[in-house]
């Protein structure tokens, strides 16, 4: 991964939100700017959103059930995996606002909502992609299954 150029998009993408929920947001912002030259890329936003909201919806619930295996089981460190996991539900609650906040959103608003249109381009948009799926729990596990 091009790491410079994913810190270039984080740093041109303005909000506080964390660099998941920024490239996120540059994506989306790129895909709602060219669906008048491609009708497929609706599909693709809407996709992401849905996946994006799964994904967050699966690791809220993987923390709960976390704590609640902690909570059994006798632990030395689990204040510590409390708090972490009250870190994991507040920055969830985050990313399912922003993601709700996106699909409420009019068609007539999103140009209110873009970022500048020289922020991402083809090739970046690709590189968000790639980053943002390298992320996901399968992707991470991937050598553990060619391994396997």
């Amino acid at each position: 991964m091009d790491q410079g150029s994913i810190a270039r998009i984080i740093k041109q993408a303005s909000g506080g939100e964390d660099e998941i929920q920024q490239l996120q947001k540059a994506l989306l912002d790129y895909l709602d700017e060219n669906t008048e030259t491609d009708a497929s890329l609706v599909f693709s936003r809407k996709f992401y959103i849905a996946q994006w909201f799964r994904d967050t919806t699966m690791e809220t619930e993987k923390a709960i059930k976390s704590q609640k295996d902690e909570d059994s089981s006798e632990g030395t460190h689990h204040a510590k995996d409390v708090e972490t996991t009250g870190q994991i539900m507040h920055r969830a609650e985050s990313r399912k606002t922003f993601l709700r906040s996106i699909i409420k959103t009019a068609p007539s608003q999103f140009s209110t909502l873009k970022m500048n249109s020289d922020t991402v381009d083809y090739e970046d948009a690709c590189l968000i992609v790639r980053y943002l799926a390298s992320m996901r729990p399968f992707a991470q596990s991937f050598d553990i299954y060619l391994t396997q």
